[in-house]
């Protein structure tokens, strides 16, 4: 059973002129069409089916899927970076009926750079469909909840870059993923979800997955979420944003979502997400099984979720900082009072006893801070935050110093601590190196401490 494996990029040189590779393109389509020509003559049946290349006619790429399918073929990849059409109008071609009722189809993966729509008035049936990779799509929720109820042993599912299509569809919309064979979820509203114009219905969520070991979730928080059900989940990582109505209430209902999530073993939150997160901190869920944690840091959020975070992962062992960029307020930790920030404000010293008894109290044995020393957009900060007076941001190398001082001076368990220093500058690392070494107290009773940059590799130990 052959494999049709085609890919333009072999065929051009960078250096081709626009009239060269548009005469190429063309050429290289000529070349499928043939090939898929020989092939139907002799009936030859086809395992995989795999094209990649840019420039080209979408619709009729599209047009190859139904020749295939008739060969009974396994394994679709079409990958389409950009065509001629490429632009913000995109066309959002329809693909084939018939790719949603093959009986042979194990793996569908279709990655067009200028969109796809999936709209099937009849029903869809996969029924050997284990692997499912959608990117840069366009559907209704009606459409959606059709397509995983035809999938029945699907085990891989990869949304990417979805757009609600507006639908006849009363609101709000009941959307239940539910599938018993699914092993790995990844779902993504387009790229610029926050800024895109794309239709936004009232959507409330279902998910029924017992049997899911790896969840990617990058969406704005759900209307409401009726029912999450991860049994078996290991790893998460979580992008959530609030929509500009959530900001100015803050108006949402993500503890479900997180409780339904709290046996994970490893969670990665993005900067947004742990924004999200500081919304459930009075119904923090407890994460007894999480071993490793990844906070991905940005300036124009806080830390104040963070510390009640901590206090409920008992059995964390690594924790990962990308950057220790934050915001808090002047005068005041990052959250209030009652729930402070991890940031040292020595001008509140009760403060400071919150933040250390966290800390102090933590199992966390290995810190990993990615980014050591990057400052991040600060123009972006001043963009997002409207009360920019009331605030101050941790975001340049000494304040991340202090941060990592705070880390070795207060958390007992403490065995390495690893800073990753992307600077070509040897006199840079050299002075974060000294400082940190002459730090006369450390909580750990034995803590390494090494920092990575470019052209240096550096490590001492507290005893």
């Amino acid at each position: 059973m052959p494999n049709l494996d085609f890919d333009e990029s072999f065929y051009f040189d960078p250096l081709m002129t626009c009239e060269e590779r548009r005469k190429g393109s063309e050429s290289f389509m000529l070349f499928v069409d043939s090939v898929l020509t020989l092939q139907a003559e002799a009936n030859a049946t086809l395992n995989r089916f795999y094209v990649k290349c840019e420039g080209v006619d979408q619709n009729s790429v599209l047009e190859w899927i139904p020749k295939v399918l008739k060969r009974g073929v396994l394994d679709i990849d079409l990958h389409i970076p950009s065509s001629r059409g490429f632009g913000s109008n995109s066309t959002f071609y329809p693909l084939p009926s018939e790719i949603f009722v093959s009986k042979t189809l194990v793996r569908l993966k279709i990655q067009f750079q200028d969109g796809v729509n999936v709209n099937v008035e009849g029903d869809v049936s996969l029924p050997m469909l284990k692997t499912l990779h959608l990117d840069y799509v366009k559907m209704d929720t009606r459409m959606f909840q059709k397509l995983l109820s035809g999938c029945h042993m699907l085990k891989e599912l990869l949304l990417m870059n979805l757009i609600w299509e507006e639908s006849s569809e009363p609101e709000p919309c009941y959307v239940t993923v539910s599938v018993p064979t699914l092993k790995i979820l990844k779902f993504s509203r387009f790229e610029n979800f926050v800024k895109a114009k794309d239709f936004k219905p009232i959507v409330l969520w279902s998910f029924d997955i017992p049997n899911l070991v790896f969840l990617e979730y990058l969406d704005t928080i759900a209307d409401k979420y009726q029912h999450v059900r991860f049994d078996s989940l290991v790893e998460a990582r979580l992008g959530l944003c609030k929509t500009s109505k959530q900001i100015k209430n803050d108006n949402n209902n993500v503890t479900k979502l997180f409780m339904g999530i709290c046996n994970v073993k490893i969670l990665y939150l993005t900067e947004d997400a742990l924004k999200v997160l500081g919304c459930c901190r009075e119904t923090m869920p407890v994460f007894e099984n999480l071993i490793q944690l990844t906070i991905k840091t940005g300036l124009h959020v806080g830390w104040k979720s963070l510390p009640p975070l901590l206090k409920n992962c008992p059995n964390l062992q690594t924790l990962v900082f990308e950057g220790l960029n934050h915001i808090y307020r002047k005068r005041r930790s990052c959250g209030d009072e009652n729930r402070p920030c991890m940031c040292k404000n020595l001008d509140n010293m009760r403060v400071k006893k919150d933040i250390d008894a966290c800390l102090s109290s933590s199992s966390v044995k290995v810190i990993k801070i990615l980014n050591f020393g990057d400052t991040g957009d600060f123009c972006q900060f001043w963009e997002i935050e409207e009360d920019c007076e009331f605030w101050e941001i941790v975001e340049d190398v000494a304040d991340h110093i202090k941060q990592v001082k705070q880390f070795l001076e207060t958390m007992p368990d403490l065995e390495q601590v690893t800073l990753y220093y992307n600077t070509p500058q040897d006199e840079d690392v050299m002075k974060v190196f000294k400082k940190l070494k002459k730090l006369r107290r450390v909580a750990s009773a034995k803590c390494e401490v090494q920092i990575i940059s470019d052209n240096l590799n550096l490590s001492f130990t507290f005893r």
